[in-house]
């Protein structure tokens, strides 16, 4: 009869950086079979754990997480970084919507980048046993960069992985990631820099700004915070206005033409502008002003601004408004 040992599992939270690729390859030399998720909402992005899986050949998994991630959004246990950064309670849910992941797929063991005390706030010991905590997986979380600095999880305890084999990583100091991936062959990789909307200021203060004037809004809305100048006309209006040409583009795919109102001057360049959700006659009369005012057109004569509302189009002359003057309306 033959011997048959079951192959070990492990399933990986990926942000696409240095640290998620190192992980996972200390595990893969170990035989043990990994596999990567990636969570996506209108704050961070999947790019760089495609691009990641691309260079490993590690299969990843691609999750939108907007809903769940909204609701713990609006209050997190544990409050807000320097802006609206939820870190200890992000990580918390996504290791918690992975190991439900895990168990589906009968794999044995969580695992991440994270290196102790590489960042101030979430990644001290206190604040990786938090998430550890409330994720609802304590133990089976493996960090095999500092795991060696850690107490010994699940599968270490249990022989699913050679503890003698994981790192003792610790600190800000980038070197000794750097000198493993070129043991590894890796030279393509991210700069560390955080990807998360939710640590920008200008950002932050748009959202909070939505969550103070609107009880409900669909996703398109909060990827509209990151494009144009935003206005705030009442507590139900808000204008956006392109700065540029990018802007523009982006405004006008997240432009939703059964709700909102789309504004663009004739005649001469300038930027798209738009009313989530539409507007009084007052608040499109502003919003066309106010479009005419960022464009080329010629100040202190009348403007021909077309107006797309849900049931058609209308043009409308109006004056321009220059920026100067509707600068006290701006979310900043």
């Amino acid at each position: 009869m033959t011997n048959y040992k079951k192959k070990v599992r492990a399933l990986g939270i990926c942000s696409g950086g240095l640290d998620s690729i190192l992980s996972a390859l200390i595990l893969r030399k170990q035989q043990i079979e990994v596999e990567w998720v990636t969570f996506e909402t209108p704050f961070f992005s999947s790019q760089k754990a495609v691009k990641a899986s691309k260079i490993t050949g590690i299969p990843l998994t691609v999750r939108n997480i907007t809903e769940e991630y909204m609701e713990m959004l609006k209050n997190p246990h544990c409050g807000y970084g320097k802006n609206m950064n939820p870190c200890l309670d992000c990580h918390s849910l996504m290791f918690m919507m992975a190991g439900s992941i895990m168990k589906a797929k009968g794999i044995d063991f969580l695992f991440s980048g994270e290196v102790l005390g590489q960042r101030p706030m979430s990644q001290t010991a206190s604040s990786l046993r938090y998430v550890e905590k409330h994720s609802g997986y304590e133990g089976y979380i493996l960090r095999p960069l500092s795991a060696r600095k850690l107490a010994p999880s699940i599968p270490e305890k249990d022989g699913l992985v050679d503890r003698e084999l994981l790192l003792d990583f610790a600190g800000k100091s980038r070197k000794p990631q750097i000198a493993l991936a070129a043991e590894f062959g890796i030279s393509d990789y991210p700069a560390p820099a955080g990807g998360c909307l939710l640590t920008d200021k200008e950002f932050s203060i748009r959202l909070k700004d939505l969550f103070v004037n609107q009880e409900n809004y669909l996703e398109n809305e909060l990827h509209l915070l990151k494009f144009g100048r935003h206005f705030r006309i009442n507590k139900s209006t808000k204008i956006i206005v392109g700065r540029n040409k990018s802007d523009n583009e982006n405004i006008e795919k997240l432009f939703n033409p059964s709700s909102d109102i789309i504004l663009k001057v004739k005649d001469f360049p300038g930027p798209l502008a738009i009313i989530p959700n539409g507007g009084s006659n007052d608040a499109i009369l502003l919003a066309a002003s106010i479009c005419a005012g960022y464009s080329k057109a010629p100040e202190l004569s009348q403007i021909d601004v077309t107006a797309g509302i849900p049931d058609g189009s209308k043009t409308i002359k109006v004056l321009s408004v220059p920026p100067g003057k509707i600068k006290h309306l701006m979310i900043q």
